[in-house]
């Protein structure tokens, strides 16, 4: 199974969507802190190659987004098989 990470922060309406598909489909995932102006939220915008929103979401290192394209990737049929990977 791929390691997720998701970087979030409270009251991110967005961060509980994708967080509730992962749920819905029985997928682990790290859930990182990362509230605005924090060394956390720094790694997430570097590691997504300047992406300064959340969620930002990680399967094996690779960043795929947020939530809009974890939904896209889920609707596309296309989530499954990166989760497996």
């Amino acid at each position: 199974m791929a390691k997720i990470e998701i970087y979030t922060q409270d009251f991110c309406g967005y961060c509980a969507r994708a967080k509730a598909l992962l749920d819905r489909k029985g997928i682990p995932y790290e859930e990182i802190d990362a509230p605005n102006g924090s060394a956390a939220r720094a790694a997430a915008t570097s590691r997504s190659g300047g992406r300064t929103t959340v969620p930002q979401i990680f399967i094996d290192g690779q960043p795929i987004g947020g939530s809009d394209e974890l939904v896209a990737l889920e609707r596309a049929g296309k989530l499954d098989a990166l989760l497996a990977a």
